[in-house]
């Protein structure tokens, strides 16, 4: 496999694209006719991409996935970075595990990835890096100290990466989703998803679709002058954040 872009479409690697944002993400670039790439922990990626087994929290294992991606459909050239989880407790209540594990996943994951990622992308001299935070990284959200500071930290990692790479071709930005149509969501009660709707302006959750095509976009012909960026798509909840 050369550096060269394959015939068959770009190499895009979608962390946690199992399920949720990351499943309609990694089919939204199957789509558009790229060799697409999904890390899970145990399976279930979208047909036709190549099922990677990766935790971003282990470094062997992120070079494993690269390798094996790379071996496939060569250099990675898109890098979404989507893989995270939550352990929500209050501040008091927070344990250093509950903290350091949100932490691992979320953001020093996310650098792992992007650190791999760029190393290849410097001799393409081109690539495009995304990264999904979260309206509460802009917001907060009460019970979500480790989470809000995960999610937060990927804007300040993007804009660095940004103007570290912007002259190798290389752009870096985030896409900040509000609440959206997911399984984490559908486990609330009505009440409380009632209450949510009440402070979106645009009054209802988003579908994972909707972030994807803030992702694809990102990532496409389109946004080829954006970068440091951090879109959000929250029907308004964030705005002036």
């Amino acid at each position: 496999m050369t550096d060269q872009t394959p015939e068959t479409g770009r190499s895009v690697l979608v962390t946690g694209g199992n399920r949720g944002i990351g499943r309609a993400i990694a089919e939204a670039f199957v789509a558009a006719g790229d060799q697409v790439a999904v890390t899970t922990r145990n399976g279930g990626a979208p047909d036709g991409t190549l099922d990677v087994r990766c935790d971003v929290t282990d470094p062997e294992a992120i070079e494993a996935a690269f390798a094996t991606v790379e071996e496939a459909h060569g250099p990675v050239e898109v890098l979404v970075a989507n893989a995270g989880i939550t352990h929500d407790t209050l501040l008091v209540r927070m344990s250093d595990d509950d903290w350091q594990g949100v932490l691992d996943t979320n953001l020093t994951g996310s650098f792992r990835l992007a650190r791999r990622a760029v190393a290849k992308m410097m001799r393409l001299r081109r690539g495009r890096i995304v990264f999904v935070s979260s309206v509460v990284g802009l917001l907060g959200s009460a019970g979500q100290v480790n989470y809000a500071a995960s999610k937060s930290g990927l804007v300040g990692m993007a804009r660095s990466i940004a103007r570290e790479y912007g002259s190798r071709g290389i752009t870096a930005n985030v896409v900040a989703p509000g609440f959206v149509e997911t399984d984490m969501t559908g486990v609330l009660t009505d009440e409380q998803r009632t209450a949510i709707k009440a402070q979106v302006p645009l009054g209802r959750y988003a579908t994972p679709d909707e972030v994807a095509s803030a992702v694809t976009w990102l990532a496409g012909d389109g946004a080829a002058y954006v970068t440091g960026a951090v879109i959000p798509v929250d029907g308004g909840l964030g705005m002036g954040h």
